[in-house]
């Protein structure tokens, strides 16, 4: 027994004095590599508890109950300037603005940073292993499944676009034109882009919507705000014990699960046809573009195919419908930009919109750059290191000698504090001004959606639609009231939005 207990007591010893070994010679390789680089450490967020960080995870929790988190971010780096770390549960966070330690991140030291377990752990339950929560080759398969789907013979379609605005202004006049536009937006870029994606709208701008398809819409809203609250909660996501979140991601899978059975037997029913008979019927007139069959074609995994719908479409309907919100947000209480952006959208409109015509409205380009500046759909994002790595920026007291980044350590940046730092953007950085758009050429300091190989593939979607409406609106109506008196108030989930909605009434052309 003795003998067993010596054994035993000795294995442990061996053991410990192994990882203290492994550990010493990680902090030695770390000495080293800071000092062939020249780093420097960045400043630190002066914390109460600086090794599990209760309070500033306590912070951020209470700031964004408050619609201030964007307002805290940028107090913080008021007082610590572009780039300062903060530690919790034992790992270092490192916070930007800065947009050189951006690009490194984003692109020039791409391999070296990825999503990060923690970042897929809280997004699984909704996102599964989507583009947006996934690395290495998963993600770069996904991203070649996806890419094909957005060329601009489909992005500059607008059949699907007008179906949907037109029923967009026919529910404004039947509600006598007084609204919350941020509400309708949301249920149709939902609509437009499920039947883009499934070949089938969700149909909430119907007077005679399912039940099914208003299930569908709130579980969605649900799912992507548990799924924002786990990633704040970080370690502590065990905490979240929420039925309703797990039933809405349930929700959400049994709806989209429906049309990827329809894609997978449309591909069954292609592969089935003798060769002569699909070429004529390629070749008999155009088809009805459906995202989900393209994505079929490649794959027959009925998980990968639900996972990268819902993470499209997600992130497709917030967005855009986001996008469109704050834009008229602003006008609405910006009659001067509301009456010269008409007056462009006017000159240049056709029946039916082209293309073309949307690309000659140069102030309408303005006003979406200004309004994505100001509101990036994106406003905070992160990266965790894969591996120990040097950044050229971020250390010492200035903030511009190199960083060492741990591995596990994380980069979190803010596009909404970078987008509005004066010497960017001028010294009147606060105000709605998309005239400062005329000769601006802005490079990593403008990320809207985001830089490098990561960048969103349904961008110029997004922006096409939102450019869309908004000419079509402008056309429909001649003028905006304004019917909340309040400044605007944080949504923020896995985009950013309005708490406080768009109030107004639109008055209709003459």
């Amino acid at each position: 027994m003795a003998f067993s207990l010596f054994l035993a007591a000795g294995a442990l010893a061996a053991l410990t004095l192994y990882y203290v070994i492994q550990w010493l010679i990680v902090c030695r390789r770390r000495h080293l590599m800071k000092k062939q680089h020249g780093c420097l450490p960045a400043k630190k967020l002066a914390q109460k508890d600086p090794f599990l960080g209760t309070d500033i995870v306590m912070q951020n929790l209470t700031a964004a109950k408050n619609y201030g988190f964007l307002d805290l971010l940028r107090t913080r780096h008021a007082n610590n300037g572009l780039t300062f770390t903060t530690n919790t549960y034992f790992r270092t966070t490192i916070n930007t603005c800065d947009p050189t330690l951006i690009q490194n991140v984003l692109s020039f030291q791409f391999q070296d940073f990825g999503m990060g377990p923690l970042r897929r752990k809280s997004a699984s339950p909704l996102l599964g292993q989507g583009i947006f929560t996934t690395d290495d080759e998963i993600w770069s398969h996904q991203r070649a499944l996806i890419r094909p789907s957005f060329v601009r013979a489909q992005v500059t379609e607008f059949s699907i676009f007008g179906h949907h605005v037109d029923q967009l202004i026919s529910l404004i006049a039947r509600r006598n034109y007084k609204v919350d536009l941020q509400q309708l937006f949301f249920r149709m870029v939902l609509d437009s882009n499920s039947e883009y994606m499934f070949g089938e709208s969700v149909g909430l701008m119907s007077e005679n919507a399912s039940e099914a398809a208003h299930t569908f819409h709130h579980a969605l809203d649900y799912a992507q705000q548990g799924t924002i609250l786990r990633l704040r909660l970080g370690n502590l996501m065990f905490t979240h014990r929420d039925k309703k979140f797990r039933e809405s991601c349930d929700t959400v899978h049994a709806y989209a699960d429906k049309f990827v059975a329809q894609a997978l037997e449309y591909r069954r029913s292609q592969d089935a046809l003798p060769d002569e008979k699909k070429e004529r019927e390629e070749g008999g007139g155009r088809q009805k573009y459906v995202f989900l069959n393209e994505l079929a074609k490649d794959t027959s995994n009925p998980i990968l195919l639900r996972d990268q719908i819902v993470n499209m479409l997600l992130a497709a309907r917030d967005t855009t419908a986001g996008l469109l919100a704050f834009v008229f947000f602003m006008l609405a209480r910006r009659p001067d930009v509301w009456d010269k952006l008409r007056a462009d959208v006017l000159e240049h409109y056709c029946e039916p919109l082209t293309y073309e015509a949307l690309m000659d409205m140069k102030y309408l380009r303005f006003v979406v750059n200004e309004t994505l500046r100001l509101f990036p759909p994106i406003a905070t994002n992160s990266r965790m290191a894969n591996k120990d790595t040097v950044l050229p920026v971020g250390g010492g007291p200035d903030g511009k000698s190199p960083l060492f980044v741990a591995k596990h350590h994380v980069v979190t940046y803010s596009t909404f504090v970078m987008h509005r730092r004066a010497e960017f953007f001028g010294d009147d950085v606060e105000e709605f001004r998309p005239e400062r758009w005329e000769n601006l050429r802005p490079g990593w300091e403008f990320l809207p959606f985001n830089g490098g190989p990561r960048i969103c593939p349904g961008q110029k979607f997004a922006l096409t639609e939102s450019s869309y409406t908004i000419a079509r609106l402008l056309h429909a109506f001649s003028g905006i009231e304004n019917l909340d008196p309040s400044d605007w108030r944080e949504q923020l989930t896995l985009s950013l939005t309005l708490n406080n909605g768009v109030q107004c009434r639109l008055v209709p052309a003459a």
